[in-house]
């Protein structure tokens, strides 16, 4: 009986773990998950689709997603170049540098925000020569998209630099003793095993940059169907008490992140060496 219970349980206490790993992730995932998508049902099949059929609103989701896919993208070859930098090279500032790429962990969302606004406001200290090339950053959609990459790049490095630190120059310098060049090395070498790596910190990026409150609506300015952020719009739902309506369009928001982290997930594991045939 003891052989035949330890073949049973081949981990001491794995079903009770099981049970309160279970447990706890309902409490704290499963459970608000499972009232925000039952709280829009309030109003109505046909009241979920006015409310989220609205121009505002169709504006707002239409800004939020896009400047996070796009500031995700613009992060990619900024993240790989800053670890890069980090891990292949040695230079006075380094660890400052490496200590500068956790500030928007470090700083608390409004402080970032405030900050972005005052540098990149029309009298700010980049704000005044942008404006004078006619860039405007502040209170417009660019400045969305530059506060989603501030919040967004720490994911992009920070997801690469260990799997640059464990790959090594082997693989590069075998690459060259066959005759390839560096962009070569890079290419075929460096980039596909560093490509799973890299689409993490993109899907990092983008769900952050899709959720961000805080650093963004201070430099968005916040104008209706201009630079209007949708978790605004969930916050101004909130305190007109119109909770049904808010929770709609925060489920559009968890239905479409979380089709995209889906999706980034099927083509990690596609990615991944011996899945392609």
């Amino acid at each position: 009986m003891t052989t035949a219970r330890a073949h049973r349980d081949p981990l001491p206490g794995f079903g009770l773990s099981l049970g309160v790993t279970l447990a706890w992730l309902s409490l704290i995932v499963l459970v608000p998950l499972s009232a925000l998508a039952l709280r829009p049902w309030e109003l109505g099949v046909s009241g979920v689709i006015r409310a989220l059929s609205d121009a505002r609103v169709l504006a707002a989701l239409r800004l939020s997603f896009g400047s996070a896919l796009l500031s995700a993208l613009a992060n990619l070859p900024l993240g790989l170049l800053v670890a890069w930098v980090l891990v292949r090279m040695r230079f006075p500032g380094r660890r400052l540098l490496d200590a500068m790429v956790d500030l928007p962990f470090a700083l608390p969302t409004a402080v970032a925000g405030l900050a972005l606004t005052a540098l990149f406001a029309p009298n700010g200290w980049l704000g005044a020569p942008l404006k004078e090339i006619g860039v405007a950053v502040a209170y417009t959609p660019f400045g969305v998209f530059v506060a989603m990459m501030f919040v967004g790049l720490p994911f992009a490095v920070r997801t690469v630099e260990p799997v640059l630190r464990d790959l090594g120059t082997e693989a590069e310098e075998a690459a060259a003793t066959l005759g390839a060049g560096r962009a070569q090395a890079l290419v075929r070498v460096v980039l596909p095993a560093l490509a799973p790596a890299l689409l993490t910190g993109f899907g990092l990026a983008f769900a952050r940059a899709v959720g961000e409150y805080g650093s963004v609506i201070f430099i968005a300015g916040n104008r209706p169907m201009v630079s209007e952020i949708a978790p605004l719009l969930i916050v101004q739902r909130l305190e007109a008490f119109d909770y049904a309506g808010a929770a709609a369009i925060g489920l559009a928001m968890l239905a479409v992140s979380f089709l995209a982290l889906l999706l980034l997930g099927l083509v990690q594991a596609w990615l991944r060496p011996g899945r392609r045939g």
